[in-house]
Protein backbone atom coordinates (compact mmCIF):
# COMPACT_ATOMS: atom_id res chain seq x y z
CA UNK A 1 0.00 0.00 0.00
CA UNK A 2 1.45 3.42 -0.94
CA UNK A 3 2.45 5.82 1.78
CA UNK A 4 0.38 8.99 1.83
CA UNK A 5 2.06 12.14 3.04
CA UNK A 6 0.09 15.14 4.21
CA UNK A 7 1.56 18.59 3.80
CA UNK A 8 0.09 21.74 5.26
CA UNK A 9 -0.17 24.45 2.63
CA UNK A 10 -1.74 27.90 2.73
CA UNK A 11 -5.10 28.02 0.96
CA UNK A 12 -3.85 30.83 -1.30
CA UNK A 13 -0.99 28.61 -2.48
CA UNK A 14 -3.37 25.79 -3.40
CA UNK A 15 -5.67 28.32 -5.13
CA UNK A 16 -2.70 29.57 -7.15
CA UNK A 17 -1.63 26.06 -8.12
CA UNK A 18 -5.20 25.38 -9.27
CA UNK A 19 -4.84 28.14 -11.88
CA UNK A 20 -1.49 27.05 -13.35
CA UNK A 21 -1.33 26.81 -17.14
CA UNK A 22 1.16 27.22 -19.93
CA UNK A 23 1.97 30.83 -20.73
CA UNK A 24 -0.02 32.06 -23.75
CA UNK A 25 3.02 32.11 -26.05
CA UNK A 26 3.98 28.53 -25.12
CA UNK A 27 0.37 27.40 -25.54
CA UNK A 28 0.19 28.98 -29.01
CA UNK A 29 3.50 27.34 -29.95
CA UNK A 30 2.22 23.97 -28.72
CA UNK A 31 -0.89 24.36 -30.88
CA UNK A 32 1.25 25.35 -33.87
CA UNK A 33 3.45 22.28 -33.39
CA UNK A 34 0.41 20.00 -33.02
CA UNK A 35 -1.02 21.40 -36.27
CA UNK A 36 2.30 20.85 -38.09
CA UNK A 37 2.45 17.34 -36.66
CA UNK A 38 -1.03 16.60 -38.02
CA UNK A 39 0.18 17.80 -41.41
CA UNK A 40 3.30 15.59 -41.17
CA UNK A 41 5.62 18.59 -41.44
CA UNK A 42 7.60 18.54 -38.17
CA UNK A 43 11.36 18.83 -38.19
CA UNK A 44 13.35 16.77 -35.69
CA UNK A 45 13.76 19.83 -33.47
CA UNK A 46 10.05 20.64 -33.65
CA UNK A 47 9.24 17.03 -32.75
CA UNK A 48 11.45 17.33 -29.65
CA UNK A 49 9.86 20.68 -28.75
CA UNK A 50 6.38 19.19 -29.17
CA UNK A 51 7.21 16.27 -26.90
CA UNK A 52 8.61 18.57 -24.21
CA UNK A 53 5.72 21.04 -24.33
CA UNK A 54 3.14 18.26 -24.36
CA UNK A 55 4.75 16.65 -21.31
CA UNK A 56 4.87 19.97 -19.47
CA UNK A 57 1.24 20.69 -20.32
CA UNK A 58 0.19 17.25 -19.09
CA UNK A 59 2.11 17.63 -15.82
CA UNK A 60 0.57 21.06 -15.23
CA UNK A 61 -2.87 19.58 -15.83
CA UNK A 62 -2.24 16.83 -13.29
CA UNK A 63 -0.96 19.27 -10.65
CA UNK A 64 -3.89 21.62 -11.32
CA UNK A 65 -6.36 18.72 -11.04
CA UNK A 66 -4.87 17.65 -7.70
CA UNK A 67 -5.12 21.20 -6.37
CA UNK A 68 -8.75 21.42 -7.52
CA UNK A 69 -9.43 18.08 -5.83
CA UNK A 70 -7.95 19.40 -2.58
CA UNK A 71 -10.23 22.42 -2.90
CA UNK A 72 -13.24 20.20 -3.50
CA UNK A 73 -13.74 21.48 -7.05
CA UNK A 74 -13.97 19.78 -10.42
CA UNK A 75 -11.62 20.64 -13.29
Amino acid sequence: MPVVTTVDAPLQWVETVATLKLPDQADRHLQYLMDRNNEGKLTDQERADLAALAELSERLSLVRAEALHLLGRKP
